[in-house]
């Protein structure tokens, strides 16, 4: 469902967000970019495990598909269609 998308994508920014602040700044504090990175790393391991994954808080509004038509074409056999005729120009 559309509601279920858009709290995911919500989600999934800001655990990005948080930990790239969190990753900068001890990055920064202890003069390591590489923490930077892992710290990044683990946010954006951590939003995969909580938003991609068919969780049940995602699927509160389904949508509603519409009925299945017959369009008539499924009836008629092969055989008693006509052929297509090629004209020759």
């Amino acid at each position: 469902d559309y509601k279920g998308q858009k709290l995911a994508e919500q989600i999934f920014q800001g655990i990005i967000l948080v930990s790239a602040v969190i990753g900068f700044i001890y990055g920064y504090i202890t003069e390591q970019f590489g923490w930077t990175v892992y710290i990044v790393m683990a946010g954006f391991a951590l939003s995969c495990l909580l938003t991609l994954p068919p969780w049940p808080m995602y699927r509160r509004n389904p949508l509603k598909w519409l009925p299945v038509q017959d369009s008539g074409t499924e009836d008629k056999k092969p055989a008693d269609r006509k052929p297509k005729r090629h004209t020759k120009s």
